[in-house]
């Protein structure tokens, strides 16, 4: 028996409501996982649905893990059957039984991006064309966008979307494809679309996958591409038992993607939908709920929610204003350590950042007060050279016609097969139509037919050394030899551990650290896989090092842990600071100089930031920051703007620099706030004058200070006409147009601006 007591009246609703579509909007903190969780288990265990009818998609290993284990844990019966995995494996799995419909072989290979970026540029090569006139990056978003919107080659698209042989990377699209096709390999967007085109040219491969799932259910919905919609629609289209679980407010990946038209227009492809609003807060204090929402209320691509808790008011807000990021980053350092001393564990605290680049100066004022710290989404484990390499040699096991893999280890450890002679070889299997790994063997075995070649003697020697032992190590995987014992055996019977271990360097040392750990997973596979196979392997750490902040965002006892905002997503910390909230930085000056649907998803990705605090939320800002090059002064952050004075104080931090930057200026111009003006600063210690402000109520202004058609002068553009005039006191905001044409907007009590 499912017991309902500990649900709020909307998650009960949330558990009950099985048939027909449901879409459940879960804000920040609201119970998601343990209502999604609930909803399933009631499924299985009160309406009697089968393990293997029933299928979660969502977004990261770590979750759908979290869920099968607390599922295990509610419910009588075993789960084993049960699919809770990501779009991309559950995509895999599907077409690991399906491949030959599209023309591809069981062990077809999948290809992360540091491989399909080897392809792009192999494609620039055979043209002439060098990475510095195109650059390979511009040709995969192409193709990235294209899959994101689910089109395959030759798909007739009904609402856009599609590739026309007129764009400008359409021709290395289809090539792309072919070189995809030729190894046996699929990359992750095509995952995705394969079962898309499955699905479309075979309607009884769809029926009957329609008949096996009678229900779906998504979780994350909002960070779901056009392609993903596709692929859930399709397999809903009979039995319509679709339930999506989502925030728009948290809505924060587009550039990868995501499509906030699927969460926000659900119910024009749903139209029975029924809609559920889970709004109660369990994670954080009254302050921060209502401060978060006060700024996401700003928004316009929204669904209506609004959060409320019954948390305690909590501490106010701390707006921490800097003189610079050196200013910044010392004062985390000072109140993580405060902090500590109260009795605050490191691993409660996080910093979040809007970018990596921000990382730098407060990782060294953490290192000066021995402060352990954590980088979270750092160099991957298997994103490391020695790792790519020998999983290089695996997949050349189970896949020969996986050409990435055999270019890179063909001569790793050196067998004499350099550059000159790969290019060689690869040319002739173009020329042959067939895989690198073909035309290598048929050297091997009949060497006179390729005397055009012109390899020498200790070449074809080491290519045959080459190609016996990696059909010896295929021969142990056929009789189903555990994959720890393949992989040591090509690990030393390969030279690449005595390769390795004749370096005596630091470095050499963690290389061969790294491949004992690889090791351990492999070992670890085969203990928890029901059936432990290499190609098993390989899918599930290929699957499973795709996901971006999954395992690596976990906290540490005894670390504070650094982190981008998306990278926060979905975690919680008791203490958290937000920093750099300033204008060009947070939100990014790209999107301030994109439009509204830019700015607004930037006002979300500021949302999650300040949802991830529990109990206390720093907001830190500096007056300069040192941004290529160069030291910037962007003012406050409008973000900081949208927040209810009442609901925060504001601490200002001096420093020794603050004078001499008085005394910088000639003519006394300088102005903290100034948007544009540019200078160096050295790197001197910083003294802390504390001046601490705790919130006021705003002044009363009967009119503003510059109304509509005043004539003013700023100390950098120069005299301009206020052409408009919005608010007074603190919250006056101008745009002047200047004498040279241009068009400026100012917060007025940021702005160095004086009437003329």
């Amino acid at each position: 028996m499912i017991k309902l007591d500990s649900l709020n009246p909307v998650q009960k609703q949330a558990v009950l409501n099985t048939d027909g579509p449901v879409m459940i909007l879960a804000g920040a903190g609201s119970g998601k996982t343990k209502t999604l969780v609930t909803r399933i288990s009631y499924l299985l265990e009160e309406k009697n649905v089968s393990a293997h009818q029933l299928l979660a998609l969502t977004f990261s290993n770590k979750a759908a893990r979290e869920m099968r284990e607390r599922i295990a844990h509610e419910v009588s019966m075993d789960v084993g059957a049960l699919q809770i995995t990501t779009f991309h494996a559950f995509c895999a799995k599907l077409l690991r039984s399906e491949a030959n419909y599209l023309g591809l072989s069981r062990n077809f290979t999948i290809y992360d991006e540091g491989e399909s970026k080897a392809i792009a540029k192999s494609l620039l090569e055979r043209r002439g064309i060098s990475t510095k006139e195109i650059n390979p990056y511009d040709i995969l978003t192409y193709i990235d966008s294209l899959k994101n919107n689910g089109y395959y080659p030759g798909r007739v698209m009904q609402d856009g979307g599609g590739a026309e042989p007129s764009d400008e990377f359409f021709g290395y699209f289809e090539e792309y494809e072919s070189e995809l096709h030729r190894a046996n390999a699929l990359d992750f967007g095509g995952l995705i679309t394969a079962v898309i085109q499955l699905f479309e040219k075979f309607p009884d491969v769809l029926s009957r996958y329609q008949n096996r799932f009678v229900y779906v259910l998504v979780d994350e919905y909002q960070d779901t591409n056009r392609a993903q919609f596709e692929l859930i629609k399709m397999l809903c289209g009979k039995r319509r038992n679709i339930c999506v679980v989502g925030d728009e407010d948290q809505s924060i990946y587009s550039w990868r993607g995501a499509d906030i038209r699927n969460i926000l227009d659900f119910e024009k492809v749903w139209p029975d939908v029924k809609v559920l609003k889970l709004e109660q807060n369990y994670r954080s204090s009254k302050t921060i709920i209502e401060a978060a929402s006060c700024v996401i209320e700003k928004n316009t691509m929204r669904k209506g929610k609004h959060m409320w808790t019954d948390n305690p008011e909590g501490d106010a807000i701390e707006i921490v204003e800097c003189f610079n990021d050196k200013d910044e980053a010392e004062f985390i350092a000072n109140e993580s350590a405060k902090l500590y001393r109260a009795g605050v564990p490191y691993k409660e605290m996080a910093v979040f950042y809007r970018s990596n680049a921000q990382a730098r100066q407060i990782e060294d004022a953490l290192r000066k007060s021995k402060i352990n710290y954590r980088v979270v989404g750092g160099v991957k484990f298997y994103e490391r050279k020695e790792i790519k390499d020998m999983l290089s040699y695996l997949r050349l096991i189970i896949n020969s016609k996986d050409s990435l893999a055999l270019s890179r280890i063909i001569n790793v450890p050196a067998r004499g097969v350099g550059a000159t002679s790969l290019r060689k070889l690869e040319v002739e299997a173009v020329n042959s139509n067939t895989s690198l790994w073909d035309i290598i063997e048929k050297i091997v075995d009949h060497a006179g037919e390729f005397a055009h070649i012109k390899l020498s003697a200790k070449i074809k020697s080491s290519l045959s050394e080459f190609v016996t032992l990696i059909n010896e190590l295929r021969v142990l995987d056929q009789n189903k030899v555990k994959p720890s014992t393949i992989y040591e055996k090509a690990l030393h019977e390969s030279g690449y551990y005595a390769f390795l271990k004749a370096n005596k360097d630091y470095e050499t040392l963690a290389r061969l650290e790294n491949l004992d750990e690889l090791l351990n997973a492999i070992t670890q596979f085969e203990d928890s896989a029901e059936v432990p196979t290499l190609s098993g392997f390989l899918e599930t750490i290929t699957l499973d090092s795709n996901t971006e902040f999954d395992e690596g965002a976990r906290a540490v006892d005894g670390e504070i842990s650094l982190m981008t905002v998306h990278g926060a997503k979905g975690l919680e910390f008791t203490h958290a600071f937000v920093v750099g909230a300033e204008e060009n930085v947070f939100p990014s000056y790209r999107s301030v100089d994109s439009g509204e649907i830019a700015m607004e998803e930037e006002r979300r990705l500021f949302y999650v930031a300040m949802t991830r605090a529990m109990i206390k939320l720093y907001i830190t800002f500096a007056q300069g920051r040192m941004l290529f090059g160069q030291v910037k002064f962007n003012g406050p952050s409008r973000f900081i703007d949208e927040i209810p004075e009442k609901l925060y104080s504001w601490k200002k931090l001096k420093g020794h620099q603050e004078d001499r930057y008085d005394n910088s200026f000639s003519g006394g111009n300088y102005d903290p706030y100034d948007q544009s003006q540019e200078s160096y600063y050295d790197s001197d210690e910083v003294v802390y004058q504390v001046k601490e402000t705790a919130a006021q109520p705003p002044k009363t202004y009967h009119q503003p200070k510059f109304p509509k058609g005043s004539k003013v002068v700023h100390s950098l553009y120069g005299a301009g006409l206020v052409e408009s005039s919005e608010g007074a006191g603190a919250e006056e905001k101008v745009q002047i147009k200047f004498t040279d044409g241009n068009r400026k907007k100012f917060m007025v009590k940021f702005a160095p601006i004086v009437l003329a």
